[in-house]
């Protein structure tokens, strides 16, 4: 069988942006800013050595979503499929339904095992009638065995567990199209404003009636400078904003561009830090990411994209048959947002002396109200001061902590007052049980920043 995976690299990997980033961006935002030189703060994030955040703190990365916020994705992969079965093989494979797929739309999906855990979450792009593009988490192209701090994994690539599932006699051809693009996502209000200067208001419209915006979860193809882009609007912060897709050969000056124009307009280019943040205080349940939320352990129901990303009327998809008995049994676990006074990554979480929970992501946050901070009743100073940070973050619950109404409707506010439930975070010793001094917090739906991607552009086509 045909193995289209990449082996396990031998070096950490390097975006195509990277060696801009450290020579390039890291003097000019210290001329802007007067910040004094430093390396960039690293990390491996899918064997791709990526930036935490630049000479500008996490916090301060985080807070430039409210302008424009700019992201060097390059170590996400594209995955083009193509031949007259692929919405056939691909709606086989994964969770979503792609038979009725508009072309020029996307649709968030899950690829999920046998047992119904979560292998990978992506977005599909509808080329044509016979053409798809997936866009998948970094290192999600490697079919190898290889060590990943310090531990051993054995890898098989989202592509392969994809094409293992194509039948005798179908037409389906696949290719990882990642080496011909470079991703950089521009997100934030002014994002609208960025984009129409440097590559004009046409690549924003609905290429169904021009004298519209495009629609939420569409995208578009464009030519500039010789080469051919792609332009989603799939929002991952879930603010307004945009996934560009730059040919390789016109990336480096269009990043610069894009950079150097976001800079003018109060933002900044933000590293994996403050895209995290981004992600946990997107809407009323921030968004999930593979690895902490998701893991192919355990099944994605009760998430909150489950119903966008799964659909349980298909014949088949890969996974299926668990999830349909793991919903027979029932689900009682939730995903929900947490506020607290610290960070609070992989702690037990109680409620009046009782587990009810575990912490998947946790992050400082300067998105937070203070009204939101003094509710959490620290007596921490940092959290208290009007201009103080506390932390956000998501967790699994066992069960559902809020009290539901006559429609079995969670009740998350009374008279107009956000439900907030107060708890408490623990390090566990060896056996499980809660050792040392708690941190404070509650759980919420109240969410942290208001969710804009679905809005109309009208909204700031003008600023």
């Amino acid at each position: 069988m045909t193995k289209y995976g990449f082996d396990f690299p031998k070096s950490i990997r390097k975006t195509f942006l990277t060696d801009l980033e450290d020579n390039w961006y890291l003097p000019l935002l210290a001329e802007r800013k007067n910040l004094p030189m430093q390396g960039i703060k690293r990390s491996n994030f899918g064997q791709y050595d990526m930036a935490v955040n630049y000479l500008t703190s996490v916090l301060e990365e985080a807070a430039a979503i409210n302008k424009v916020a700019i992201y060097n994705i390059d170590h996400m992969a594209q995955l083009r499929f193509t031949g007259k079965d692929a919405a056939m093989l691909l709606n086989r494979s994964l969770g979503a339904n792609f038979t009725d797929m508009k072309i020029g739309t996307c649709k968030y999906t899950l690829l999920l095992n046998e047992a119904g855990g979560v292998q990978d979450d992506m977005i599909l792009m509808r080329v044509s009638e016979q053409e798809f593009i997936a866009v998948i988490n970094a290192g999600h192209d490697i079919t190898d065995t290889g060590e990943d701090h310090g531990e051993k994994v054995e890898l098989i690539a989202d592509i392969d567990r994809i094409m293992s599932l194509k039948q005798a006699g179908e037409e389906v051809e696949a290719e990882d199209i990642s080496d011909q693009l470079v991703k950089v996502d521009i997100q934030g209000p002014y994002s609208y404003k960025l984009i129409k200067e440097i590559y004009g208001a046409q690549v924003l419209k609905n290429r169904a009636n021009p004298d519209k915006n495009m629609n939420f979860f569409s995208f578009n193809e464009f030519d500039n400078d010789g080469g051919h882009y792609y332009i989603s609007r799939t929002g991952y912060t879930n603010r307004w904003g945009w996934e560009l897709y730059i040919p390789i050969a016109n990336a480096a000056e269009d990043f610069k561009q894009i950079v150097s124009r976001a800079l003018d307009l109060g933002g900044l280019l933000v590293g994996l830090g403050g895209r995290d943040e981004n992600r946990l205080s997107a809407g009323a349940f921030g968004l999930p990411l593979m690895g902490q939320e998701y893991d192919p352990r355990h099944n994605p129901i009760n998430a909150p994209l489950f119903d966008a990303a799964i659909d349980m009327t298909k014949d088949e998809f890969l996974g299926k048959a668990a999830l349909e008995k793991a919903l027979a049994e029932g689900v009682q676990k939730r995903l929900n947002i947490i506020i607290s006074e610290g960070i609070v990554s992989g702690r037990g979480v109680y409620r009046e002396a009782r587990r009810i929970g575990s912490v998947s992501s946790s992050i400082n946050s300067p998105n937070l109200s203070l009204e939101q901070r003094t509710a959490i009743g620290s007596k921490r100073k940092n959290v208290n001061d009007p201009s103080g940070t506390a932390a956000i973050g998501l967790t699994w619950l066992y069960d559902n902590q809020f009290e539901t109404d006559a429609e079995g409707k969670d009740i998350v506010e009374i008279d107009g007052s956000p439900v907030r439930i107060a708890v408490e975070f623990y390090r566990e010793d060896a056996e499980g049980k809660p050792s040392g001094s708690p941190v404070l917090g509650y759980i919420t739906q109240e969410g942290i920043s208001p969710a804009t991607a679905p809005k109309a552009l009208k909204n700031i086509e003008n600023l």
